[in-house]
């Protein structure tokens, strides 16, 4: 079992930058792909971006590419997501999630385990 608990999200202004972590506890991190999706109001749920284990391979969703940066410290078991220029549009729940595998994939059916999710507000 894994258990994900994301933290950092909150209000902030248009153009404005917040980071995002996740903290994994369990024993399936190790060698596993993390990824980063969300859910704005009434939509649903969207890939973000993910990193395989090496931090070798990220993806990232075309809305965010060149804004958002992904990364991860294995020996902290943490994943974060780096939002800079932020947009309205961004507003969502944003979810860590991981996935049993050492290939990333962007599909949330991919993923094996997920956490509560933290509020992202941006302001125009």
């Amino acid at each position: 079992q894994l258990q994900l608990v994301e933290s950092g999200g909150g209000l902030v202004q248009a153009g404005g930058s917040l980071r995002l972590s996740c903290a994994a506890s369990g024993s399936t991190f190790s060698g596993s792909v993390m990824g980063w999706f969300r859910q704005a109001p009434g939509k649903e749920r969207d890939f973000v971006a993910t990193i395989n284990y090496e931090s070798t391979i990220t993806y990232y969703a075309e809305a965010v590419k060149g804004r958002f940066t992904i990364t991860r410290d294995n020996a902290k078991k943490t994943v974060d997501l780096e939002m800079n220029s932020l947009k309205p549009e961004d507003t969502a729940v944003y979810y860590c999630a991981e996935r049993s595998d050492t290939l990333p994939t962007t599909r949330e059916s991919g993923y094996d385990y997920w956490g509560q999710g933290t509020q992202v507000t941006v302001s125009s």
